[in-house]
């Protein structure tokens, strides 16, 4: 075959692959982003719409109390996951660079020598000292693929890393307000113990000094003050287990948190979750999974171009002072250059069967990925709304509290005045105390929909 024909025939192979994509970039699939997420419950503003996405806001201005930052910082810092992340980016960045020096020739020196033995024993020392290079020409798109490949790879390592940052940033938040909902808690319990004991020593007074109360009313009262007492130790407890729990993810030894108070805490008043499209942009769980979709794309262009043939150029160049069976001093350059084609011809059926096996990666990638894009609009969906329900809830719950306390007066003057009965006093005290506890549990559950909802945007970056 002539030169000319020669380069023909390779011009027409290569437009040839390149029709069968094995040329072409990855392209993100089309994704119908429409109706993600449902419109929040409330036409308020307090939930609102917009370009701008909360998750874009750095953790140290969405976070702005200083005990918890400081837990922040030191679970970035520490924590367990999120080194053993680092250190798969690490990990990718070596294969990247890896795939890059592919395109380079490799370079080897191998210099050998020994002795010929002649005429009478007498011997010659020989030596030879080539140096090596071989190329592989990359006309069929294996060597680039799996450049791009490992490129994606590490971008999908470096999402994953980020990813488990704003897991470990909205963990760490998570029990630390729910330390302070405890602690809250805690505090309302131990006032009304106090408060109740103070009733009991009323119950105690009015039984000897008038016939407005009895016997029975007493043991009751008494008993519904041990029973108060009695959920003092459960809630220390939970406080307990859940300071040891938060230093498990800060990779410490089980100790005391230190901490601030509930009635504290600031966030932003308006909720901005985006439009949908930028849960692609932001959140890196999603990014990850597109780019572990676009490694299996460059994986299965790498596993086509297994079909076709490999070229490779390889030389010698160096020194010697041996030429055939003469000696020759002082030493003589050696050279040599060799270009050789491979085609496969008795594996191809396992080569079909890497196809297979790396398009089944791939339309695998492709269901996580718009899995995770699901998985994302649900997550946005419920924070959107467990915030407003909770902001529902507190606004009816201030009004139950408010109107509790005032039962709780009347009905200890109406039996002070002989018009009211025990019962009617102790339901009022409890009521008053359920009523207190779940309004800090509502206040709780609307700071936890923040950090959902900051979660579930991709927030927890760095300024």
């Amino acid at each position: 075959m002539k030169k000319s024909q020669y380069i023909v025939c390779i011009v027409c192979v290569a437009a040839l692959m390149s029709s069968c994509n094995i040329y072409k970039q990855y392209k993100r699939p089309e994704v119908d982003t429409k109706g993600l997420y449902r419109d929040p419950v409330s036409t308020t503003d307090t939930l609102a719409s917009d370009t701008t996405n909360m998750g874009m806001i750095p953790w140290e201005e969405m976070f702005t109390d200083p005990w918890l930052q400081t837990l922040i910082r030191q679970g970035l810092e520490k924590n367990s996951d999120l080194r053993t992340a680092m250190l798969q980016v690490d990990q990718a960045e070596a294969q990247l660079k890896a795939a890059r020096l592919a395109y380079t020739p490799s370079v080897a020196l191998a210099p050998t020598g020994g002795v010929s033995s002649f005429d009478k024993g007498a011997g010659q020392w020989t030596w030879t000292a080539p140096v090596s290079a071989s190329w592989e020409i990359d006309l069929f798109g294996r060597l680039l693929n799996s450049k791009r490949g490992a490129k994606a790879a590490l971008m999908q390592t470096q999402e994953y890393k980020q990813a488990v940052q704003t897991q470990v940033i909205s963990a760490i938040a998570n029990y630390y307000y729910t330390l302070l909902m405890l602690d809250k808690q805690l505090a309302i319990t131990e006032e009304t113990s106090v408060s109740w004991k103070k009733s009991v020593e009323t119950m105690r007074s009015l039984k000897e000094n008038t016939t407005t109360t009895n016997e029975a009313a007493v043991v009751q009262s008494e008993a519904n003050s041990y029973m108060i007492e009695a959920s003092i130790p459960d809630l220390k407890q939970q406080i307990r287990e859940t300071e040891n729990a938060l230093c498990m993810l800060l990779h410490q030894a089980p100790q005391q948190i230190s901490r601030g108070t509930l009635d504290e805490q600031n966030f932003p008043e308006i909720m901005r979750a985006g439009v949908p499209v930028q849960l692609l942009s932001n959140r890196p769980d999603v990014k990850s999974a597109e780019m572990a979709l676009a490694s299996a794309y460059y994986n299965t262009n790498v596993a086509r171009s297994a079909f076709y043939p490999s070229i490779s150029l390889s030389g010698t160049y160096g020194w010697t002072n041996s030429a055939g069976s003469m000696i020759v001093n002082p030493g003589k350059m050696i050279a040599s250059a060799v270009g050789s084609l491979t085609q496969p011809i008795f594996n191809k059926g396992a080569n079909l069967a890497n196809l297979r096996i790396a398009k089944a990666q791939q339309e695998s990638a492709l269901i996580s990925f718009q899995q995770s894009i699901l998985n994302a609009g649900s997550e946005v969906s419920n924070a959107l709304f467990l915030y407003q329900a909770a902001e529902d809830k507190m606004v009816q719950r201030e009004k139950q509290i408010e109107a509790l306390e005032k039962s709780v007066a009347y009905t200890q003057e109406l039996l002070m005045y002989g018009t009211s009965t025990y019962l009617e006093v102790l339901t009022a005290q409890q009521s008053l105390l359920n009523a207190q506890l779940s309004g800090i549990s509502d206040e709780y559950q609307k700071i936890q929909a923040v950090i959902n909802l900051y979660h579930a945007l991709g927030g927890g970056r760095t300024e």
